[in-house]
């Protein structure tokens, strides 16, 4: 193989999600200049705090600090260089920042470890894309709603087993999936919600740096954890930490993340055997390819995908309940490489997940004739209870007509099953002297809303009380047009 250019991007291995899947808008937040970033406002902070807490930073220092917050391309490729020869990226960064802010060199990271700035970073990030999942969240489960009004009473052959069940309606359906994506919203809404700042505790979480540099004084490093937090908008820090925050956190917040997995898992399975069967099918492009070999198909591609990120967002995740249990004592660094990976992964692969779910959704192509036909072949099996029930009312005799529905129901669907397109069960029902029920009185008992019991109504109490107050609490999320991103 002729390699190609030394600095060739088609020569380096690329992660899908930031290049195929993933929102712009996520992957910047994951991207190293982010990371970076959040460490500077960390180090601002500090600086800012222990300053008017009394310790001998000069503003000219604060104010270095304020002007290099986003770090340039040139100050990222320093820390590069200043990364391979220390081997530490925390400090590699120090010292970077220290050459484009000189003013500051002395007191950056003054009294800190770096999980001061890696970990706090971290929960900056982990929140910030929280919220941004739940923006998405909010998206899809109104698009669902939408969806679930507008056929809350279209009658649908209901499937247990993907056998033909009992009739449900297509908004019914549809609610089953928006209330899974529901509990989803909640738990992590209260992931977010409940995400505690690490703050500054030291070495090994007692602060004795911070009590050595304000000289005993215990008050002052209550305070300073108070303010840092403060300002990154945390209304509390962990009062017990090591150097690092318990990755039970990370536990918490991936596994809420990965229950997305687990709805549009169901959600995306479901829209596949419904396109199967030609119900309901996901939005196919005017210009797109359905196969190479066999041009006619209508591959259910935005479902596959779906399921293939799910399928991968529920084992990264599992990662986090791995490193919190394999941690050491106050602090070990063999969690640091999977976290780069499962932290931002899993947040990548979710923000997919959910802008194929909107784009699905919002495309839906709903086949009533098709749903109808089915349920006309299908309801008369499905009404032969109520017609059983209706000829002991006339006097029958109950196991006798059971038996003889039993008979004629396999005969009938031996017809169908060697090729007949009709389903003439309830014309052998009528000509059967033991039922006494004429055609026209068996007709009256097969309209497919009498078999869809509260389901319409189901389906307004459900928007109506429990997802509407959601979306009324995010109706700005809802003004905002769509990201564009080729899914």
């Amino acid at each position: 193989m002729t390699p190609g250019p030394a600095d060739s991007l088609f020569d380096r291995y690329e992660n899908p999600l930031v290049s195929r899947y993933a929102s712009p808008e996520m992957v910047r937040l994951f991207s190293a200049r982010s990371r970076i970033g959040t460490w500077r406002r960390l180090w601002l902070w500090l600086a800012e705090a222990e300053r008017d807490l009394g310790l001998p930073i000069p503003e000219s220092a604060v104010d270095a600090l304020r002007r290099h917050l986003i770090p340039t391309d040139g100050e990222m490729a320093s820390a590069a260089r200043h990364e391979r020869q220390t081997l530490h990226d925390v400090m590699a960064h120090v010292h970077a920042l220290g050459e484009a802010a000189p003013e500051a060199r002395g007191i950056i990271h003054l009294g800190a470890t770096s999980c001061y700035v890696t970990d706090n970073g971290d929960l900056l990030i982990i929140r910030e894309a929280l919220e941004r999942l739940t923006a998405r969240i909010v998206r899809v489960m109104n698009a669902l709603a939408i969806f679930a009004r507008r056929h809350k009473a279209l009658p649908a052959t209901g499937f247990t087993h993907f056998q033909s069940a009992q009739p449900t309606t297509a908004g019914k359906r549809a609610c089953l999936w928006l209330q899974d994506l529901l509990l989803d919203y909640h738990e992590i809404v209260r992931q977010k919600e409940n995400i505690p700042f690490l703050g500054c505790k030291g070495a090994t979480g007692t602060q004795a740096s911070f009590l050595a540099l304000f000289e005993g004084d215990a008050d002052k490093v209550v305070e300073l954890d108070r303010r840092i937090a403060e300002k990154a908008g945390f209304g509390r820090t962990l009062t017990i930490a090591s150097q690092t925050y318990t990755r039970k956190l990370d536990t918490l917040v991936l596994s809420a993340v990965s229950g997305l997995a687990g709805t549009a898992g169901k959600f995306a399975n479901d829209v596949r055997l419904l396109q199967h069967l030609k119900e309901l099918e996901e939005p196919f492009g005017k210009g797109q390819v359905g196969s190479s070999a066999m041009p006619y198909k209508r591959n259910p591609m935005k479902c596959e995908r779906i399921n293939s990120l799910a399928r991968w967002l529920i084992t990264v995740s599992a990662n986090g309940a791995w490193t919190h249990a394999h941690q050491w004592l106050e602090r070990t660094l063999d969690d640091s490489a999977n976290r780069r990976l499962a932290i931002g992964e899993t947040f990548l692969s979710a923000d997919a997940i959910l802008v194929l779910m909107e784009a699905v959704v919002t495309g839906f192509h709903i086949n009533p004739t098709v749903m109808e036909r089915r349920l006309a072949a299908e309801l008369p099996f499905l009404a032969t209870e109520n017609i059983l029930m209706e000829a002991v009312k006339r006097g029958g005799d109950r196991q006798v007509l059971h038996e003889r529905i039993r008979t004629l129901s396999r005969e009938a669907a031996d017809r169908l099953n060697e090729g007949e397109t009709e389903n003439v069960l309830i014309d052998a029902i009528a000509q059967d002297e033991v039922f006494q029920l004429s055609r026209s009185e068996l007709d009256s008992l097969l309209s497919a809303e009498l078999f869809t019991g509260r389901a319409a109504d189901q389906v307004e109490t459900f928007l109506d009380e429990e997802v509407l107050p959601v979306l009324r609490r995010h109706a700005a999320v809802l003004e905002t047009p769509p990201t564009e991103v080729t899914v």
